[in-house]
């Protein structure tokens, strides 16, 4: 009984380490990414900080909504302040990002031109 548990266990260990190596070398090369693609992925950055933002904003006056329907208007403020403050550091972060990756791809684009 104690050898079939003991066969069984290396069994299971060998199956699991067969299945978490990988069975082809990863290399240190780096990856490069066209021009269009970066100017692409730049637009979804900026349209991804548009809508998260939009999202903060969103959040914030509902629960500023809410706390002035149940009579709270400090709470209502609060909670105004950091949708708005939330809907800058997304739109903000997402902007900066998106046309960084935008000036990357155009500056690809024109080192080909020449």
């Amino acid at each position: 009984m104690k050898r079939g548990l003991l066969l069984a266990a290396v069994g299971l260990a060998g199956v699991a380490f067969a299945q978490t190596s990988d069975p082809t070398p990863q290399t240190d090369a780096k990856v490069s990414t066209s021009a269009k693609q970066d100017v692409g992925s730049g637009a979804e950055d900026i349209g991804k900080g548009t809508a998260k933002g939009v999202g903060s904003a969103a959040k914030g006056t509902g629960k500023a909504a809410g706390d002035l329907a149940t009579l709270h208007p400090v709470n209502a403020a609060t909670d105004l302040g950091k949708g708005a403050a939330n809907t800058g550091k997304n739109v903000g972060v997402g902007t900066v990002k998106g046309t960084a990756k935008i000036l990357k791809g155009t500056g690809k684009a024109i080192r080909h031109l020449f």
